[in-house]
């Protein structure tokens, strides 16, 4: 397998901009040294956790480790005490890199210390030799161990492979035709795949840069496109905040239309937002999904329609299937019947660490994992999420519903910021559709009749939500996904 960052060996690259986070940057001839003296260091150190903040210092730690061959295990600085112990007791790092000057947990305390020394030499001398050819680690060596958001449990360790992340991001090159003259903006966490993989490690296998923002800002955003940034990734929390600013924002509105590519993902980025952005801009959003275990499994192409309320066409290598509750395939892709989503292909994990049962349960018998999330799928291949098994899925009077459509069809109402849909038991209907609402104008919500009467009208009249609860926001988790099961505890304002 080739080297999974070939830029950093090519000396014609030396001087073009690789990273930079607010007015700290790296040429990839500074990465290249930087991280080739970091990475003699690490090659027997076994596994290596990364302090994970948005820095300089947190992308040079685990493109050093990756050099090196050591699994990269990303730490969540806003972890809990519990969470934090039992992923350093399940995945056993043998040190931690962080930023200098950083203060960390107790939990840490045990973990021998390397502070990252990043110089910025602000030189193009030539890069680091690349590591003897008999040191390249196999495809299947794991390259990091990202933990799961823990909904069900405590959090697992995905094993994600070497094979995985080139291939991922191989393919997103071909369905983005992402090239090494584009420069990518974005303010995502760094402990994730969506923040580290796509949004870190993806420009730098293209030989191209990207710009971390630190912490998302509209007008920062702004700024970035407007300087020569071709490529925004976000989540549908971000998008939403550029969607309500762009009303006012002019010259935001200008630099989005400036971008080559707007991309969503982590979650459904609403119907409501794509049109309120496109209007305003002339740019359409495209999703893409894809899960720890999978790294990306679908997109919307850069040549394709951009069809919103839609993640795209699989990507190439990728397998994608829709299947029944009893497993068999489902054959009419009609956009209308619901299937659980299972992929196939070399982007998956090779194992839940230290957990063979969970990894024996998440696999087929022929080889497929069992995302747990349904979907319809048009009769052209693109797949539309309707939520996730356990907590989208609702079966009402004989019907499968997706509380996504539902939320959709909410969002559009005048009266709705936010909407989240859940079920409840029945004892008629085997579920009822709930409706959580953060009204527009919390003096006058809308009411529980005029939502149940907007969305039967715009779907059907089974869809309908049959109680609405009154929030003053919805339970969300890092990456602005809505978490369902705090729900059930929230404080409503009925």
């Amino acid at each position: 397998m080739s080297p999974l960052f070939p830029a950093l060996t090519d000396d014609t690259r030396a001087g073009r901009p690789a990273l930079r986070f607010g007015d700290r940057s790296l040429t990839y001839a500074e990465l290249a040294a930087t991280t080739g003296t970091l990475a003699a260091r690490l090659r027997e150190a076994g596994r290596v956790a990364v302090w994970a903040t948005p820095t300089l210092e947190t992308a040079v730690g685990v493109v050093a480790a990756l050099r090196a061959g050591v699994p990269v295990v990303p730490l969540n600085p806003k972890s809990g005490e519990s969470e934090l112990g039992h992923i350093l007791k399940d995945s056993a790092p043998t040190l931690v890199l962080t930023a200098r000057g950083i203060e960390l947990p107790d939990a840490l305390g045990k973990l021998e210390r390397v502070d990252i020394d990043v110089q910025e030499r602000r030189g193009s001398a030539p890069v680091s030799a690349p590591l003897p050819a008999a040191d390249e680690p196999s495809p299947a060596a794991p390259a990091l161990v990202v933990y799961t958001s823990g909904t069900t449990g405590p959090p697992k360790g995905a094993v994600i492979p070497r094979r995985a992340v080139a291939t991922t991001l191989d393919a997103l090159a071909d369905a983005w035709q992402w090239t090494a003259d584009d420069v990518l903006v974005h303010a995502l966490p760094l402990f994730h795949v969506h923040g580290l993989i796509l949004g870190i490690l993806g420009p730098l296998r293209r030989g191209g840069s990207v710009r971390h923002l630190g912490r998302f800002d509209t007008g920062a955003v702004a700024r970035e496109l407007s300087a020569g940034a071709t490529m925004l990734f976000g989540v549908p929390t971000m998008y939403h905040r550029i969607a309500e600013a762009l009303p006012a924002d002019p010259e935001l509105a200008k630099a989005l239309g400036r971008a080559r590519l707007l991309v969503s993902g982590s979650a459904a980025l609403p119907v409501h937002d794509h049109e309120r952005i496109a209007a305003a801009t002339g740019r359409r959003v495209i999703e893409r999904y894809g899960m720890t275990e999978t790294l990306m499994n679908t997109s919307v192409r850069a040549d394709g329609e951009p069809r919103a309320g839609t993640v795209g066409v699989p990507l190439p290598g990728v397998e994608l299937r829709l299947v029944e509750d009893d497993g068999t395939p489902l054959t009419a892709y009609d956009g209308e019947s619901v299937g659980e989503i299972q992929v196939r292909g070399p982007n998956l994990f090779t194992e839940y660490l230290n957990r063979p049962d969970a990894t024996a349960a998440a696999f087929t018998s022929d080889g497929w994992f069992r995302t747990g999330d349904m979907a319809v799928r048009d009769p052209d291949g693109y797949v539309r999420i309707v939520g996730r098994k356990a907590t989208d899925l609702i079966k009402s009077g004989g019907y499968k519903i997706g509380a996504g459509e539902i939320e959709n069809a909410l969002l559009e109402h005048p009266g709705v910021r936010e909407a989240a849909v859940t079920g409840e038991p029945d004892p008629d209907l085997g579920e009822r559709v709930v409706a959580w609402i953060v009204p527009a104008d919390p003096q006058s919500p809308p009411a529980a009749e005029e939502l149940s009467t907007h969305v039967a009208t715009r779907l059907s009249p089974h869809k309908r939500p049959r109680i609405v609860h009154h929030l003053s926001s919805l339970p969300r988790n890092d990456m602005g996904k809505i978490m369902k099961r705090a729900l059930r505890t929230a404080d409503t304002d009925d």
